[in-house]
C-alpha cells in the first residue's frame, strides 16, 4: 500500500509539473505572436488543462499523507518535506500570479460547469481591475509564471522520486 502511495504520489507531481512545462515550453513562440494572434489562441486552454489542474491539489494531498508516514528526522523525510515546500509554491505562484491574468483573458468567455466554478474563485480582483493593462505586461506575467511553476514542479518531483529511491 506505501508503494503505491508512493508511486501515486510521484505520478500526480508528473502530471501537474508537465502541464507547466508544457505553457512554458510554447513561451518562445509566444512571445513572437501579435496582440490579436495572442489573444486568439489564449483561450484554446479551457477546459483541457483546467481539468488536468486536478492534479496539483491531489500532489499536494498525496504528498502531505507521504510525509506524515515518513519517519521524522530522515532523509526521505527532509526530502519529501522540501516536495512539499516546492508545491506549495508551485501553488501561490499560480493563485497570486497565473489566476488573475486567466481570469482577464477568460473574461469574454462563456464557461461553463467545472470551468465556470473554478475561474469564479479569487475573480473580483484582477489585472484588469484598473482599466485597460499593458497586453505585453499579462503576457509576460502569465508566461514566466508557468516557467517558475514548471521550474518549482520539476524540483519537487526530483525530490519525490529521490526519497522514493532511498
Amino acid at each position: 500500500m506505501f508503494l503505491a502511495l508512493q508511486v501515486l504520489t510521484i505520478t500526480v507531481v508528473a502530471i501537474a509539473m508537465a502541464l507547466a512545462l508544457a505553457h512554458a515550453l510554447e513561451l518562445p513562440g509566444k512571445l513572437r505572436l501579435a496582440k490579436e494572434q495572442y489573444f486568439a489562441i489564449q483561450p484554446i486552454y479551457y477546459p483541457g488543462f483546467t481539468i488536468g489542474g486536478a492534479a496539483e491539489p491531489l500532489s499536494l494531498l498525496f504528498s502531505a499523507i507521504l510525509l506524515f508516514l515518513m519517519p521524522p528526522a530522515t532523509l526521505a523525510f527532509w526530502l519529501i518535506a522540501s516536495a512539499f515546500i516546492g508545491l506549495l509554491a508551485m501553488q501561490a505562484t499560480y493563485w497570486i500570479l497565473t489566476h488573475p491574468v486567466n481570469n482577464f483573458w477568460l473574461k469574454d468567455v462563456e464557461l461553463k460547469g467545472v470551468s465556470a466554478g473554478f475561474f469564479s474563485l479569487a475573480a473580483s480582483r484582477g489585472p484588469g481591475d484598473s482599466g485597460d493593462p499593458d497586453w505585453t505586461y499579462l503576457r509576460d506575467r502569465w508566461e514566466f509564471s508557468h516557467v517558475a511553476r514548471a521550474a518549482l514542479g520539476l524540483i519537487s518531483l526530483i525530490l519525490l522520486v529521490m526519497a522514493v529511491a532511498l
